[in-house]
């Protein structure tokens, strides 16, 4: 028995005394005898990046065994554009390492579930299955592991209160009551917990504002770093936590990049590390940590068309409103598109400078050294845009040049200051449509298909999807009409 998960808010690590990835099948049917657990619900992420839901009630052991064993059939079809409806049926097959228990509906025992094919095997176009490609490629070439964690933005809405009003867009790390919807990011923080998410913290973020009526509170909630394909089930249960959450209280969310004209948008900043025999390789300024940057300023562009996925994402890449354009990385730089964050590098002991009564501390701080995407936004596809992230990464150790192109990119001033406008116009820029990241994709499509983790079939359906919008002139159009800019929030108001 390990004591420590005595205090996991995940109730079935908890009652087994195991990590969840260490779940089998008799482990779920031990917690759901032993509890008394009357229901089963299996989810799984679709093409609009939402969570479906399939639910069962438990007849009898045998039947329970039966769909852990054998799942159900889905219609894929109805999930997803690149399956044809004669030959659509799917099998959802549950994830035993997924398994919680239900926050909102009262003894249920809930699994994510992975898609297989009509032969019993993965579906190569799968969300999941992309993404679990991706990293044993990654593992392939480079002999270390893909981690990630994600910072994951989102306003919450309520009814505008007058006491203690808040100090437009000055929101970040704001407490109570300057934040009035702080109690609700924290018990999002523990639902979320409890369905297995490993939170770092969390805070209220820059974005406030008043709008007819209501209070828009930007919030942020961060995530520790693991296994990427585990990071992407988190943040998929952590959004649909919360909106659930937000429902049950009276309030609204929106993880949409853009809500309105002159406000901060919300991101879903990526951070990355490459482990090792238990130790993180991404050690500031390393080789191994420039090749990986390399990778992404390499396919930066492209990488839009998993990360960006609706018009408004490209109103928030705009200059000035602390949201990347440039293609081009740095260290604790908050302009670029990728920076290396202040990694506890510092050789003094901080604790015991500020605390003389402590002894010395002896704490691996290496290993929170992490590479930081800043360009994707709620909108994402995780699955997608992991997958995309860790071909990056990979590309950058196969690609002959990696370091003479992370040099090339490098940059340690704002470049959104006029007197560095030089250094600027030397960068290459993010696209600026969906139209233009289509473009992007298939320019170097190549790349996320080599050694099959992307299928041609997967890349087309993105192309044709994000030139579907026919944005490429709307900035323009918005200028000239800027009142369509709010029917166009509204429509992607509840994206991803």
């Amino acid at each position: 028995m390990n004591p420590l998960l005595d205090l996991s808010p995940n109730r079935l690590e908890a009652f087994l005394h195991k990590p969840c990835t260490l779940f089998t099948k008799q482990d779920i049917i031990s917690y759901i005898q032993a509890e008394g657990i009357t229901k089963v619900n299996f989810m799984y992420p679709a093409a609009d990046g939402r969570l479906k839901t399939l639910n069962f009630i438990i007849n009898n052991l045998d039947y329970l065994d039966t769909i852990l064993t054998c799942g159900e059939r889905v219609d894929g079809s109805s999930l997803f554009p690149f399956i044809e409806a004669g030959s659509s049926d799917l099998y959802v097959i549950p994830l035993f390492r997924t398994a919680f228990l239900d926050p909102f509906t009262e003894g249920t025992v809930t699994l994510l579930c992975h898609f297989f094919n009509k032969d019993g095997q993965p579906l190569e176009s799968a969300p999941q299955h992309t993404l679990h490609k991706a990293c044993v490629a990654f593992e392939r070439t480079t002999g270390m592991e893909f981690q990630a964690m994600g910072e994951l933005e989102f306003y919450v809405i309520g009814r505008e209160e007058e006491e203690f009003p808040a100090t437009d867009q000055h929101g970040y790390h704001e407490s109570a009551p300057f934040a009035k919807l702080n109690h609700f990011r924290t018990l999002c923080m523990e639902y979320i917990a409890q369905t297995g998410g490993k939170i770092k913290y969390g805070h209220s973020e820059v974005g406030n504002f008043n709008l007819n009526g209501y209070t828009y509170e930007q919030n942020e909630i961060e995530f520790l770093p693991v296994y990427a394909e585990y990071a992407a089930e988190q943040l998929l249960l952590a959004k649909w936590v919360i909106r659930n959450l937000a429902h049950e209280q009276g309030l609204n969310v929106t993880f949409a990049p853009k809500i309105t004209t002159g406000k901060a948008g919300s991101g879903l900043h990526i951070h990355m590390r490459m482990m090792k025999d238990g130790k993180n390789q991404m050690q500031h300024f390393s080789e191994t940590a420039r090749k990986a940057i390399a990778g992404m300023m390499d396919l930066a562009a492209s990488i839009t068309a998993f990360g960006n996925k609706n018009p408004t994402s490209y109103f928030r890449l705009v200059p000035h409103q602390e949201a990347p354009t440039n293609i081009c990385w740095g260290d604790r730089n908050r302009s670029v598109l990728v920076r290396v964050p202040l990694g506890w590098s510092a050789k003094s002991d901080m604790c015991c400078i500020a605390n003389p009564l402590e002894q010395e501390s002896r704490i691996d701080t290496s290993q929170k050294q992490t590479v930081e995407m800043r360009s994707p936004d709620g909108s994402a596809d995780l699955y997608q845009l992991l997958a995309g992230l860790a071909v990056a990464c990979r590309h950058g150790f196969e690609m002959e040049q990696a370091l003479e192109v992370a040099d090339r990119c490098y940059v340690n001033v704002n470049i959104h200051q006029a007197e560095h406008a030089d250094k600027l116009a030397m960068l290459s820029q993010l696209p600026d449509s969906c139209a233009a990241s289509a473009d992007c994709l298939e320019q170097q499509r190549a790349v996320y298909e080599e050694q099959g983790v992307f299928s041609p079939a997967l890349i087309d359906g993105i192309i044709n999807q994000l030139r579907t919008f026919d944005d490429r002139q709307l900035r323009q159009q918005l200028l000239e009409y800027p009142e369509e800019m709010e029917k166009l929030v509204k429509r992607f108001f509840h994206c991803g």
